[in-house]
């Protein structure tokens, strides 16, 4: 195919739309009418687009994405082995779909859910469907998503359903249809949100003049659903994720974050007479109300999936006594059983008196004799696939597709199967979807795309969010939409011919004091990472100046064997080879692990941040990876220890100062501290002719305050007073234990009453005897004592607030 060339002045339009039409698919396409001519919806930006040429495109584009990256938007790549991160694949080109056509979708998806609401209340109550033949009993008793448990638990009279999001695609006939039902944990609405950022920095002043509606108002309605459902029980909103190794992370985190919600993982949670509580550094604080989005078979190994990790157990007694509510019911995901398409209409009519104004696919359950036939003869349109699964059809690898009607043997081994297997097996009609245009190679070409879309429960009933995100094929087959496959991902644009609101989440709420309080909890997982955190960056650092002090001396022409070097090699490198690749991996692993630790509380951890650990993580693999000349190794250290420093700074002196801060800065103070009395421990017990006192100076970054404070040569007095003792110079053992302390006493539970507590008397013991020690009692045992004592202090803390 060939390039539409830009213009001096941007690509010229009607080239561009020539070379677009002319792929032969206007006939089913969202952006074009079967005349080739742009649809209404579609001029603007298209006059927009076309006024760009395909570098500032290119700029434009890479804008977006670098948003991405900088807030930490990835998906997980999975093979048979491990999960990879991989970069967000967003098209840059939006779906643009008017207003009129988005109400009539609106208004059947709204159908559709209330449908699912009476359904999923029969499933768990009276079960007059299959009582009345509607439904096949087989399609509960045999399903492993039917919670035998959760049955009854309906009958409290609320609704089971509160959020929910459904995937539709346009057929050939210009209809939309349902592809999926999307309920118990679905990704739409955080990547939304960030899709919309992005494409916000893509096109800025168009974006910002033209009447797009806006996706904040929708979470203002939802988050004020939350605090309706939590009513005025005693406890707390969050939200219950898998954890940084499931592909949804990144949404879990930005939605906590978002709606001002306490993201928790299972280990964070316990049941407690009944009720289901957070373990965070205060104590145990209940749990009013949970947005699940663990797969409901894990939520409670005690009476559901006995192997779950995820969730905690004892939750399912705790709904069913009432103590904690849940934003949709556990339970839920049968509703998603591919098998069930198959009755909807069937059940709709019965319950609506009419057909779904937005029907799902075409799907027969083979467990029928007529439906398996339909399947058998008209195997050539059919996909086939497991009754059960709830992963859609034509996303699914798994899904076979017989395809050539002229293929006989096909069509017989299809034949055998629904025979002997037919009631574990579903036929679904292949379908076609409507493309829409994606920027690639400089050019527009046309992707099978379709949308999913959300929609939450409000006290007046359902809001659809007005925009989604849609999916978009990596070629022509409409079964390539899954990152997983090379799929990509877009905004969908909702327009309006009229001016359209602008709202944020920003704006006053009656519920701001609660959100505030929310906030304000620090689970002890969380806190745990943060004081974790703290110490591996310390850590890093620390091995970077000892590092750098070695490959100075030696690129100064110092022999790897000198006096210096040897002992810098064997007391403080812990014998490691001298050379840039192993010591890059000595100050790159605890660099990998703070990242770790940060990446598992990204809620609480801040964009900016996250993007420098990142590239110090990535300049700490380049140093191990390339060669690098002797004598470059102590300026590209140099370099990493600048960055490193920055980050520190960066992270420190902009979090609010909270207990989650504190827990950071006491892994810090604990980890310098540490590595002080490692540090004079073995210069003190070094040759005094060797240099070691100026070598603790130069590591303990003190070389400046030594000559401000002392008129003399460094020595064993004067460097103990200054690295061990002194109170105001931040390298000091006793300036960190004194920090320390005042960071413990301001913890939680720590100024109940006037006794104080064990890590409380611990800090402050060693902090009387650094306080009344002179310098001449300093020795390499006293400062091994102290090591142990700094130690022990970490694992009080650790057995008092973080475990």
């Amino acid at each position: 195919m060939q390039k539409t060339q830009p213009f001096a002045n941007g690509l010229n339009g009607k080239n561009l739309l020539a070379s677009y039409s002319a792929q032969g698919k206007p006939l089913n396409d969202e952006m074009l009418f079967p005349d080739g001519t742009v649809k209404p919806v579609w001029r603007d930006f298209f006059e927009h687009l076309s006024r760009l040429s395909t570098e500032e495109l290119g700029s434009r584009f890479s804008r977006g994405d670098q948003y991405l990256r900088d807030a930490g938007v990835l998906f997980r790549q999975y093979d048979e082995t491990l999960s990879t991160e991989r970069e967000w694949p967003l098209s840059h080109i939006p779906v643009i779909i008017g207003e009129d056509e988005w109400q009539v979708i609106s208004d059947g998806l709204i159908e559709r859910a209330d449908l699912l609401e009476y359904i999923l209340q029969d499933f768990y109550g009276d079960n007059t469907l299959v009582a009345s033949g509607q439904l096949p009993a087989k399609l509960l008793s045999q399903n492993p998503a039917w919670l035998r448990p959760m049955v009854g638990v309906g009958k409290q009279g609320a609704p089971l359903l509160n959020t929910l999001s459904f995937e539709i695609g346009r057929g050939p006939d210009g209809k939309w249809w349902v592809i999926s039902d999307l309920i118990e944990a679905p990704s739409t609405v955080g990547f939304a949100v960030e899709n919309r950022i992005a494409m916000g920095r893509v096109f800025p002043n168009f974006f910002a003049g033209a009447n797009i509606h806006r996706l904040a108002g929708y979470f203002q309605a939802f988050q004020q659903r939350l605090m309706d459902i939590k009513g005025r029980s005693a406890g707390e909103v969050a939200l219950l994720s898998p954890g940084p190794m499931n592909q949804n992370y990144a949404e879990h985190s930005y939605m906590a974050r978002y709606l001002g919600l306490l993201l928790v993982e299972g280990e964070d949670l316990i049941v407690q007479d009944g009720k289901a509580m957070v373990r965070t550094v205060a104590g145990l604080k209940p749990i009013a109300l949970l947005w699940n989005r663990l797969p409901s078979a894990m939520f409670d190994p005690l009476e559901l999936e006995s192997s779950s990790m995820l969730g905690a157990a004892g939750l399912v007694e705790a709904i069913r006594t009432g103590a904690l509510r849940t934003v949709n019911m556990v339970g839920a995901g049968v509703l998603e059983t591919r098998a069930l398409m198959a009755f909807f209409p069937k059940i709709a009519r019965a319950h609506l008196g009419r057909t779904l104004a937005l029907p799902n696919i075409a799907t027969w359950w083979c467990g029928q004799d007529s439906q398996r036939d339909h399947v058998i003869a008209n195997s050539a349109r059919m996909m086939v696939g497991d009754a059960f699964s709830t992963v859609p059809l034509m996303a699914d690898p798994r899904t076979t597709a017989f395809g050539n009607p002229g293929d006989e043997p096909r069509a017989q081994q299809l034949a055998d199967m629904l025979k002997t297997r037919g009631h574990s097996l579903v036929g679904q009609e292949a379908v076609t979807l409507s493309t829409t245009p994606v920027w690639q190679d400089d050019q527009l070409v046309t992707r099978p795309m379709c949308i999913r879309i959300s929609m939450g429960r409000t006290e007046t009933g359902w809001a659809v969010m007005p925009g989604g995100y849609a999916r978009i094929s990596a070629g022509d087959d409409a079964k390539a939409l899954a990152m997983q496959r090379g799929g990509k991902v877009a905004d969908v644009w909702v327009t309006s011919p009229q001016q359209v609101k602008t709202p944020s989440l920003l704006s006053a709420s009656k519920n701001a004091e609660t959100r505030s309080l929310t906030h304000a909890l620090l689970p002890s997982r969380a806190a745990d990472n943060l004081f974790w955190l703290g110490r591996y960056v310390e850590r890093a650092e620390q091995n970077m100046r000892v590092f750098r002090a070695y490959f100075a001396r030696v690129s100064d022409g110092a022999d790897h064997s000198d006096t210096l070097p040897t002992f810098i090699r064997n007391e403080l490198m812990a014998g490691v080879a001298p050379n840039a690749s192993d010591i890059a991996e000595r100050f790159g692993e605890p660099l990998a692990l703070a990242l770790q630790a940060a990446s598992r509380i990204s809620d609480r951890f801040s964009p900016d941040g996250m993007m420098a650990l990142r590239g110090l993580v990535a300049d700490a693999k380049a140093l191990h990876t390339r060669h690098v000349p002797l004598e470059e190794i102590p300026v590209e250290i140099s370099t990493l220890l600048r960055r490193i420093t920055g980050f520190a700074g960066l992270v420190h002196e902009n979090m609010y100062r909270s207990d989650g801060w504190r827990f950071l800065s006491i892994g810090i103070s604990l980890e310098r501290a540490a590595n002080m009395c490692e540090l004079l421990t073995a210069c003190l017990s070094a040759d005094p002719a060797s240099g070691a006192m100026d070598l603790a100076l130069e590591i303990g970054d003190s070389v400046v305050s030594h000559r401000s404070r002392f008129q003399i040569a460094a020595s064993a007095s004067s460097v103990t007073d200054l690295l061990a003792l002194d109170p105001r110079n931040p390298r000091a053992v006793r300036y960190h234990v004194t920090r320390t302390k005042d960071h413990i006493a301001n913890l939680p539970t720590q100024l109940e009453d006037h006794h104080m507590s064990h890590v409380a008397r611990q800090v402050l013991l060693l902090e009387t005897h650094l306080a009344t020690c002179q310098p001449a009692d300093i020795s390499p045992e006293v400062l091994d004592q102290v090591k142990q004592d700094i130690w022990a202090i970490s694992d009080t803390l650790n057995a008092y607030h973080l475990a």
